[in-house]
Protein backbone atom coordinates (compact mmCIF):
# COMPACT_ATOMS: atom_id res chain seq x y z
CA UNK A 1 0.00 0.00 0.00
CA UNK A 2 1.19 3.78 -1.04
CA UNK A 3 1.63 6.06 1.78
CA UNK A 4 -0.71 8.29 -0.28
CA UNK A 5 -3.47 5.10 0.35
CA UNK A 6 -2.76 4.34 3.99
CA UNK A 7 -2.82 7.98 4.56
CA UNK A 8 -6.55 8.31 2.86
CA UNK A 9 -7.52 4.93 4.78
CA UNK A 10 -6.32 5.77 8.27
CA UNK A 11 -8.24 9.09 7.85
CA UNK A 12 -11.32 7.11 7.75
CA UNK A 13 -10.67 4.44 10.70
CA UNK A 14 -9.37 7.52 12.97
CA UNK A 15 -12.12 10.19 13.21
CA UNK A 16 -10.23 12.25 15.53
CA UNK A 17 -7.17 13.24 17.62
CA UNK A 18 -8.61 15.21 20.74
CA UNK A 19 -5.88 17.64 23.46
CA UNK A 20 -8.02 16.60 26.52
CA UNK A 21 -5.67 18.17 29.24
CA UNK A 22 -2.80 18.61 30.62
CA UNK A 23 -0.88 18.73 34.05
CA UNK A 24 1.44 20.23 36.12
CA UNK A 25 2.79 19.69 39.55
CA UNK A 26 6.31 20.79 41.43
CA UNK A 27 7.62 18.62 43.83
CA UNK A 28 10.66 18.71 45.84
CA UNK A 29 11.72 21.62 43.63
CA UNK A 30 11.00 19.31 40.33
CA UNK A 31 8.24 20.43 37.90
CA UNK A 32 6.47 17.76 35.90
CA UNK A 33 3.86 18.67 33.46
CA UNK A 34 1.96 15.75 30.89
CA UNK A 35 -0.55 15.71 28.38
CA UNK A 36 -3.57 13.73 27.33
CA UNK A 37 -4.21 12.68 23.72
CA UNK A 38 -6.90 10.73 22.74
CA UNK A 39 -6.99 8.89 18.59
CA UNK A 40 -10.85 8.46 18.17
CA UNK A 41 -11.68 5.41 15.68
CA UNK A 42 -14.33 6.46 13.32
CA UNK A 43 -18.42 5.80 14.22
CA UNK A 44 -18.76 4.66 10.36
CA UNK A 45 -21.65 2.31 10.35
CA UNK A 46 -20.59 0.71 7.26
CA UNK A 47 -18.09 -1.34 9.12
CA UNK A 48 -18.35 -4.92 10.46
CA UNK A 49 -19.01 -5.11 14.18
CA UNK A 50 -15.91 -7.03 13.93
CA UNK A 51 -13.92 -4.05 12.82
CA UNK A 52 -15.59 -1.87 15.30
CA UNK A 53 -14.83 -4.09 18.31
CA UNK A 54 -11.37 -4.39 16.99
CA UNK A 55 -11.21 -0.47 17.10
CA UNK A 56 -10.85 1.01 20.30
CA UNK A 57 -9.38 4.82 21.75
CA UNK A 58 -5.61 5.39 21.80
CA UNK A 59 -4.43 7.11 24.31
CA UNK A 60 -1.14 8.85 24.56
CA UNK A 61 -0.03 10.47 27.70
CA UNK A 62 3.22 11.95 27.25
CA UNK A 63 5.38 14.07 29.75
CA UNK A 64 7.97 16.16 30.89
CA UNK A 65 10.37 16.84 33.88
CA UNK A 66 12.80 20.24 34.18
CA UNK A 67 14.82 19.15 37.81
CA UNK A 68 15.48 20.97 40.21
CA UNK A 69 18.31 24.35 39.84
CA UNK A 70 18.60 27.76 42.39
CA UNK A 71 17.68 29.54 39.89
CA UNK A 72 14.04 28.68 39.32
CA UNK A 73 11.35 30.89 40.22
CA UNK A 74 8.15 28.81 39.89
CA UNK A 75 5.95 29.93 42.85
CA UNK A 76 6.22 33.48 41.17
CA UNK A 77 5.05 32.95 37.75
CA UNK A 78 0.77 33.74 38.13
CA UNK A 79 -0.76 30.73 37.82
CA UNK A 80 -3.40 32.02 35.04
CA UNK A 81 0.32 32.27 33.10
CA UNK A 82 1.55 28.86 33.56
CA UNK A 83 -1.45 27.32 32.58
CA UNK A 84 -1.23 28.84 29.08
CA UNK A 85 2.92 28.04 29.31
CA UNK A 86 2.08 24.08 29.91
CA UNK A 87 -1.33 24.86 27.54
CA UNK A 88 0.77 25.72 24.51
CA UNK A 89 3.59 23.10 25.30
CA UNK A 90 0.61 20.40 24.67
CA UNK A 91 -0.16 22.62 21.45
CA UNK A 92 3.46 21.41 19.81
CA UNK A 93 3.42 18.19 21.31
CA UNK A 94 0.51 16.81 19.39
CA UNK A 95 1.60 17.25 15.84
CA UNK A 96 3.91 14.03 17.06
CA UNK A 97 1.07 11.91 17.69
CA UNK A 98 -1.67 13.54 15.22
CA UNK A 99 0.68 12.43 12.53
CA UNK A 100 0.13 9.21 12.65
CA UNK A 101 -3.18 8.52 11.42
CA UNK A 102 -3.77 12.05 10.42
CA UNK A 103 -7.22 12.54 11.34
CA UNK A 104 -9.20 15.07 10.23
CA UNK A 105 -10.48 16.37 13.17
CA UNK A 106 -8.18 17.77 15.67
CA UNK A 107 -10.39 19.39 19.25
CA UNK A 108 -8.80 21.22 21.93
CA UNK A 109 -10.18 20.98 25.21
CA UNK A 110 -8.56 22.70 27.64
CA UNK A 111 -9.11 26.12 26.45
CA UNK A 112 -10.25 28.19 23.53
CA UNK A 113 -8.66 29.29 20.38
CA UNK A 114 -9.45 32.39 18.54
CA UNK A 115 -10.04 32.14 14.77
CA UNK A 116 -6.29 33.79 14.41
CA UNK A 117 -4.39 31.00 16.81
CA UNK A 118 -6.32 28.18 14.55
CA UNK A 119 -4.98 30.03 11.63
CA UNK A 120 -1.65 30.61 13.20
CA UNK A 121 -1.71 26.69 14.59
CA UNK A 122 -2.75 25.42 11.15
CA UNK A 123 0.01 27.26 9.48
CA UNK A 124 2.88 25.99 12.14
CA UNK A 125 1.42 22.46 11.45
CA UNK A 126 1.29 22.58 8.25
CA UNK A 127 4.89 24.15 7.06
CA UNK A 128 6.31 21.82 9.89
CA UNK A 129 4.64 18.70 8.20
CA UNK A 130 5.79 19.50 4.98
CA UNK A 131 8.71 17.21 5.22
CA UNK A 132 6.38 14.26 6.21
CA UNK A 133 4.23 15.09 3.83
CA UNK A 134 6.69 15.24 0.82
CA UNK A 135 8.90 12.18 1.92
CA UNK A 136 5.32 10.15 2.29
CA UNK A 137 4.46 11.47 -1.10
CA UNK A 138 1.01 12.40 0.42
CA UNK A 139 -1.01 15.04 -1.42
CA UNK A 140 -2.98 17.68 0.78
CA UNK A 141 -3.11 21.10 1.09
CA UNK A 142 -3.75 23.57 4.03
CA UNK A 143 -7.31 23.93 4.25
CA UNK A 144 -7.87 20.05 3.55
CA UNK A 145 -5.41 17.99 5.99
CA UNK A 146 -7.14 19.33 9.25
CA UNK A 147 -9.99 21.02 10.78
CA UNK A 148 -9.08 22.64 14.18
CA UNK A 149 -11.45 23.36 16.48
CA UNK A 150 -11.97 23.96 20.37
CA UNK A 151 -13.86 23.70 23.58
CA UNK A 152 -14.73 25.59 26.60
CA UNK A 153 -14.92 28.80 25.03
CA UNK A 154 -15.42 30.23 28.88
CA UNK A 155 -11.44 29.58 29.27
CA UNK A 156 -9.25 31.82 26.59
CA UNK A 157 -5.90 31.04 26.30
CA UNK A 158 -5.09 34.18 26.39
CA UNK A 159 -3.24 35.28 29.17
CA UNK A 160 -1.00 37.83 29.15
CA UNK A 161 0.90 39.30 31.93
CA UNK A 162 2.06 43.05 31.96
CA UNK A 163 2.14 42.72 35.97
CA UNK A 164 5.05 40.03 35.77
CA UNK A 165 7.58 42.70 34.81
CA UNK A 166 10.30 40.78 36.87
CA UNK A 167 12.32 39.37 33.87
CA UNK A 168 15.87 40.06 34.31
CA UNK A 169 18.64 40.72 31.30
CA UNK A 170 19.59 37.48 31.22
CA UNK A 171 19.86 34.81 28.65
CA UNK A 172 18.40 31.07 28.18
CA UNK A 173 20.36 29.42 25.42
CA UNK A 174 19.65 26.37 23.99
CA UNK A 175 22.41 24.22 23.26
CA UNK A 176 22.26 20.95 21.17
CA UNK A 177 25.77 19.96 20.70
CA UNK A 178 26.59 21.35 18.02
CA UNK A 179 28.98 24.06 16.23
CA UNK A 180 26.23 27.08 16.22
CA UNK A 181 24.97 27.13 19.52
CA UNK A 182 28.51 26.71 20.88
CA UNK A 183 29.71 29.91 18.93
CA UNK A 184 26.36 31.46 20.78
CA UNK A 185 27.70 30.55 23.89
CA UNK A 186 31.08 31.55 23.47
CA UNK A 187 30.12 35.20 22.35
CA UNK A 188 27.63 35.95 25.51
CA UNK A 189 28.83 33.86 28.32
CA UNK A 190 31.18 36.91 29.26
CA UNK A 191 28.65 39.97 28.60
CA UNK A 192 26.17 39.17 29.99
CA UNK A 193 24.43 36.53 32.70
CA UNK A 194 23.55 33.46 30.75
CA UNK A 195 21.84 29.77 31.45
CA UNK A 196 22.43 26.90 28.90
CA UNK A 197 19.17 24.84 28.18
CA UNK A 198 19.40 21.41 27.51
CA UNK A 199 16.53 19.10 26.47
CA UNK A 200 17.79 15.40 26.87
CA UNK A 201 21.35 15.71 27.20
CA UNK A 202 23.73 13.47 25.34
CA UNK A 203 27.90 13.25 25.76
CA UNK A 204 27.72 16.50 23.09
CA UNK A 205 25.46 18.89 24.95
CA UNK A 206 26.83 17.73 28.12
CA UNK A 207 30.52 18.37 27.19
CA UNK A 208 30.01 22.05 24.92
CA UNK A 209 28.55 23.05 27.57
CA UNK A 210 31.20 22.09 30.62
CA UNK A 211 33.85 23.64 27.66
CA UNK A 212 31.86 26.63 28.11
CA UNK A 213 32.68 26.78 31.97
CA UNK A 214 28.99 25.80 33.04
CA UNK A 215 28.71 22.98 35.60
CA UNK A 216 25.15 20.54 35.59
CA UNK A 217 23.69 22.95 38.60
CA UNK A 218 24.03 26.48 36.48
CA UNK A 219 21.83 24.37 33.65
CA UNK A 220 18.68 24.11 32.81
CA UNK A 221 17.59 20.78 31.64
CA UNK A 222 14.21 19.32 30.50
CA UNK A 223 13.75 15.89 30.52
CA UNK A 224 11.07 14.94 27.51
CA UNK A 225 9.31 11.50 27.39
CA UNK A 226 7.78 10.51 24.31
CA UNK A 227 4.58 8.15 24.81
CA UNK A 228 5.79 4.44 24.08
CA UNK A 229 2.12 3.68 22.38
CA UNK A 230 3.34 6.37 19.70
CA UNK A 231 6.63 4.66 19.02
CA UNK A 232 4.82 1.06 19.25
CA UNK A 233 2.50 2.34 16.63
CA UNK A 234 5.51 3.61 14.23
CA UNK A 235 7.25 0.38 14.43
CA UNK A 236 3.70 -1.34 13.28
CA UNK A 237 3.89 0.55 10.26
CA UNK A 238 1.53 3.64 11.22
CA UNK A 239 2.81 7.36 9.18
CA UNK A 240 5.98 8.49 10.79
CA UNK A 241 8.15 11.28 9.46
CA UNK A 242 10.15 14.50 10.52
CA UNK A 243 8.49 17.12 12.78
CA UNK A 244 9.53 20.55 13.85
CA UNK A 245 11.73 19.76 16.76
CA UNK A 246 12.49 23.63 16.72
CA UNK A 247 8.96 24.90 16.77
CA UNK A 248 8.76 22.70 20.19
CA UNK A 249 12.09 24.16 21.31
CA UNK A 250 10.56 26.99 21.34
CA UNK A 251 7.73 26.73 23.56
CA UNK A 252 9.58 24.96 25.76
CA UNK A 253 12.06 28.20 26.10
CA UNK A 254 8.96 29.92 26.79
CA UNK A 255 8.66 28.33 30.20
CA UNK A 256 12.29 28.33 30.94
CA UNK A 257 12.35 31.74 30.33
CA UNK A 258 9.71 32.91 33.02
CA UNK A 259 11.30 29.86 35.34
CA UNK A 260 14.72 31.39 35.62
CA UNK A 261 13.12 35.51 35.00
CA UNK A 262 15.07 35.58 31.49
CA UNK A 263 14.12 38.21 29.54
CA UNK A 264 16.20 37.21 26.63
CA UNK A 265 16.29 33.80 24.36
CA UNK A 266 18.64 33.55 21.97
CA UNK A 267 18.77 30.65 19.74
CA UNK A 268 21.35 29.77 17.00
CA UNK A 269 19.26 29.43 14.03
CA UNK A 270 21.59 30.94 11.05
CA UNK A 271 20.25 32.99 7.51
CA UNK A 272 20.89 29.85 5.48
CA UNK A 273 18.22 27.80 7.39
CA UNK A 274 15.39 30.22 5.66
CA UNK A 275 16.10 28.34 1.79
CA UNK A 276 13.82 25.43 0.89
CA UNK A 277 14.78 22.20 0.91
CA UNK A 278 12.82 21.73 -2.34
CA UNK A 279 13.49 24.34 -5.08
CA UNK A 280 10.40 26.56 -5.52
CA UNK A 281 8.30 25.31 -2.81
CA UNK A 282 7.90 25.85 0.80
CA UNK A 283 9.18 22.66 2.05
CA UNK A 284 11.91 23.52 4.22
CA UNK A 285 13.65 20.66 6.36
CA UNK A 286 14.27 23.96 9.32
CA UNK A 287 11.25 25.73 8.21
CA UNK A 288 10.75 25.86 12.34
CA UNK A 289 14.11 27.74 12.27
CA UNK A 290 13.66 29.82 9.48
CA UNK A 291 12.85 33.87 10.10
CA UNK A 292 9.40 33.34 8.60
CA UNK A 293 8.41 30.80 11.96
CA UNK A 294 10.98 33.13 13.96
CA UNK A 295 8.17 36.19 13.19
CA UNK A 296 5.25 34.36 12.99
CA UNK A 297 6.28 32.88 16.64
CA UNK A 298 7.67 36.49 18.23
CA UNK A 299 4.02 38.13 16.85
CA UNK A 300 1.75 35.24 18.34
CA UNK A 301 3.58 35.34 21.71
CA UNK A 302 3.62 38.64 22.15
CA UNK A 303 -0.03 38.41 21.50
CA UNK A 304 -1.49 35.19 23.49
CA UNK A 305 1.47 34.79 26.24
CA UNK A 306 3.35 37.93 26.87
CA UNK A 307 5.01 40.74 25.44
CA UNK A 308 7.94 41.12 27.18
CA UNK A 309 10.16 37.93 26.80
CA UNK A 310 12.27 38.21 23.70
CA UNK A 311 12.84 34.97 21.50
CA UNK A 312 15.01 35.38 18.56
CA UNK A 313 18.32 33.69 17.01
CA UNK A 314 21.48 35.64 18.06
CA UNK A 315 22.91 33.96 14.60
CA UNK A 316 20.23 35.12 11.88
CA UNK A 317 22.35 37.79 10.60
CA UNK A 318 24.86 35.57 9.76
CA UNK A 319 25.23 32.57 7.07
CA UNK A 320 27.10 29.17 7.95
CA UNK A 321 30.43 30.24 6.65
CA UNK A 322 30.33 33.18 9.06
CA UNK A 323 29.70 30.84 12.12
CA UNK A 324 32.45 28.24 11.00
CA UNK A 325 34.68 30.80 11.25
CA UNK A 326 33.75 32.08 14.65
CA UNK A 327 33.54 28.08 15.74
CA UNK A 328 36.90 27.28 13.98
CA UNK A 329 38.51 29.75 16.85
CA UNK A 330 36.75 28.14 19.56
CA UNK A 331 39.48 24.79 20.03
CA UNK A 332 38.57 24.14 23.05
CA UNK A 333 34.99 22.57 21.49
CA UNK A 334 36.65 21.05 18.20
CA UNK A 335 36.79 17.32 20.19
CA UNK A 336 33.29 17.12 21.65
CA UNK A 337 31.02 19.11 19.18
CA UNK A 338 28.67 16.58 17.31
CA UNK A 339 26.19 17.44 14.65
CA UNK A 340 26.20 14.37 13.37
CA UNK A 341 22.25 13.31 13.98
CA UNK A 342 22.75 9.66 12.86
CA UNK A 343 25.51 9.46 15.39
CA UNK A 344 23.46 10.74 18.20
CA UNK A 345 22.64 8.06 19.87
CA UNK A 346 26.01 7.07 19.95
CA UNK A 347 27.40 10.33 20.11
CA UNK A 348 29.64 10.40 17.16
CA UNK A 349 29.67 11.22 13.55
CA UNK A 350 28.86 8.75 11.48
CA UNK A 351 31.13 9.92 8.45
CA UNK A 352 28.35 8.73 6.24
CA UNK A 353 25.59 11.61 6.00
CA UNK A 354 24.86 14.71 4.93
CA UNK A 355 25.40 16.12 8.17
CA UNK A 356 28.87 15.05 8.44
CA UNK A 357 29.75 16.25 5.15
CA UNK A 358 28.51 19.71 5.23
CA UNK A 359 29.77 20.49 8.45
CA UNK A 360 33.02 19.47 7.03
CA UNK A 361 32.67 21.71 4.33
CA UNK A 362 31.94 24.26 5.72
CA UNK A 363 34.70 24.39 8.49
CA UNK A 364 37.00 23.60 5.12
CA UNK A 365 38.14 26.83 4.87
CA UNK A 366 39.63 27.72 8.71
CA UNK A 367 40.42 24.16 9.71
CA UNK A 368 42.77 21.94 8.01
CA UNK A 369 42.11 18.37 6.20
CA UNK A 370 44.52 16.99 9.31
CA UNK A 371 42.64 18.50 11.98
CA UNK A 372 39.04 17.71 10.56
CA UNK A 373 39.95 14.17 9.88
CA UNK A 374 41.04 14.05 13.47
CA UNK A 375 37.36 15.71 14.42
CA UNK A 376 35.51 13.18 12.10
CA UNK A 377 37.34 10.17 12.88
CA UNK A 378 38.66 9.70 8.82
CA UNK A 379 39.41 11.85 5.76
CA UNK A 380 35.51 12.51 4.25
CA UNK A 381 37.00 13.48 1.43
CA UNK A 382 38.26 10.26 0.46
CA UNK A 383 35.12 8.54 1.05
CA UNK A 384 33.90 7.49 -2.76
CA UNK A 385 29.98 6.74 -1.06
CA UNK A 386 29.70 10.51 -0.22
CA UNK A 387 29.88 12.08 -3.63
CA UNK A 388 26.44 11.43 -4.10
CA UNK A 389 25.68 13.79 -0.86
CA UNK A 390 28.02 16.21 -2.16
CA UNK A 391 25.70 16.51 -5.71
CA UNK A 392 22.69 17.01 -3.42
CA UNK A 393 24.19 19.78 -1.11
CA UNK A 394 26.21 21.74 -4.28
CA UNK A 395 22.62 21.66 -6.44
CA UNK A 396 24.32 19.20 -9.01
CA UNK A 397 20.29 17.55 -8.23
CA UNK A 398 17.46 18.82 -7.60
CA UNK A 399 16.51 18.79 -4.09
CA UNK A 400 18.84 19.07 -0.95
CA UNK A 401 19.04 16.49 1.60
CA UNK A 402 16.38 16.69 4.74
CA UNK A 403 19.20 17.94 7.04
CA UNK A 404 19.77 21.01 9.00
CA UNK A 405 22.73 21.90 6.52
CA UNK A 406 23.60 25.25 4.43
CA UNK A 407 22.79 26.64 1.03
CA UNK A 408 23.83 25.07 -2.10
CA UNK A 409 25.66 28.94 -2.73
CA UNK A 410 27.45 28.31 0.48
CA UNK A 411 28.54 24.49 -0.51
CA UNK A 412 29.74 25.40 -3.74
CA UNK A 413 32.31 28.32 -2.41
CA UNK A 414 33.82 25.50 -0.05
CA UNK A 415 34.29 23.66 -2.43
CA UNK A 416 36.03 26.07 -4.99
CA UNK A 417 38.36 27.07 -1.61
CA UNK A 418 39.18 23.31 -1.49
CA UNK A 419 40.31 23.17 -5.53
CA UNK A 420 42.07 26.09 -5.26
CA UNK A 421 44.08 25.24 -1.92
CA UNK A 422 44.59 21.77 -1.90
CA UNK A 423 46.84 20.09 -3.94
CA UNK A 424 46.04 16.56 -3.02
CA UNK A 425 42.34 16.04 -4.32
CA UNK A 426 43.75 12.42 -6.47
CA UNK A 427 41.24 9.94 -6.09
CA UNK A 428 39.03 11.78 -3.62
CA UNK A 429 35.39 12.77 -4.20
CA UNK A 430 36.41 16.53 -5.39
CA UNK A 431 38.85 14.60 -8.63
CA UNK A 432 37.52 15.90 -11.51
CA UNK A 433 35.45 18.83 -10.18
CA UNK A 434 35.56 22.05 -11.72
CA UNK A 435 35.37 24.98 -9.80
CA UNK A 436 31.61 27.17 -10.09
CA UNK A 437 31.35 30.79 -11.20
CA UNK A 438 30.07 31.68 -7.45
CA UNK A 439 30.82 33.70 -4.80
CA UNK A 440 33.56 32.96 -2.59
CA UNK A 441 34.21 32.11 1.11
CA UNK A 442 35.36 35.71 1.32
CA UNK A 443 32.42 37.16 -0.29
CA UNK A 444 30.17 35.15 2.11
CA UNK A 445 32.53 36.22 5.05
CA UNK A 446 31.76 39.82 4.57
CA UNK A 447 27.41 39.75 4.20
CA UNK A 448 25.86 40.45 7.47
CA UNK A 449 21.53 39.91 7.35
CA UNK A 450 19.81 42.40 8.18
CA UNK A 451 16.88 40.78 8.29
CA UNK A 452 16.91 39.57 11.83
CA UNK A 453 15.41 39.95 15.59
CA UNK A 454 18.40 41.11 17.34
CA UNK A 455 17.88 43.63 20.31
CA UNK A 456 20.74 46.35 19.65
CA UNK A 457 22.82 44.59 22.34
CA UNK A 458 22.92 41.38 21.19
CA UNK A 459 23.82 42.72 17.59
CA UNK A 460 26.56 44.80 18.77
CA UNK A 461 28.35 41.72 20.59
CA UNK A 462 27.32 39.92 17.49
CA UNK A 463 28.87 42.52 15.36
CA UNK A 464 32.26 42.64 17.83
CA UNK A 465 32.62 38.84 17.46
CA UNK A 466 33.13 38.51 13.87
CA UNK A 467 35.60 41.59 13.57
CA UNK A 468 38.00 40.25 16.43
Amino acid sequence: MSNQAKYDSLRETFESFCYQDFHYSLENDEFFASFDFVLSPSSNLDRSETERKNLQQVTFKPYFRIPARSFYHWDEIPKPLLDNLVFHIGMIELISYWKIACPKKVIIMPFALDDEQVKWWKKLYFNGLGEFFYVNGIKTDIKEFMTLTSCRPERSGVETSPAYNLLHERTLIPVGGGKDSVVTLELLKNRMPAIPLIINPRGATNECVAAAGFTEEQTAIVKRTLDPTMLRMNAEGYLNGHTPFSAMLAFYTILLGFATKSKYIALSNESSANEPTVPDTEINHQYSKSVAFENDFRHYVAKYIDADIQYFSFLRPLNELQIAKLFSRAKDYHKVFKSCNAGSKTDSWCGKCPKCMFTWLALSPFITRKELSDIFGKDLLIDNDLRPILDQLDGSVEVKPFECVGTVGEVRACVNDILQHDDNLKDTILDGVAKTDDLTVADYIAQFDEGNNLPTIFKNILKEGLNA
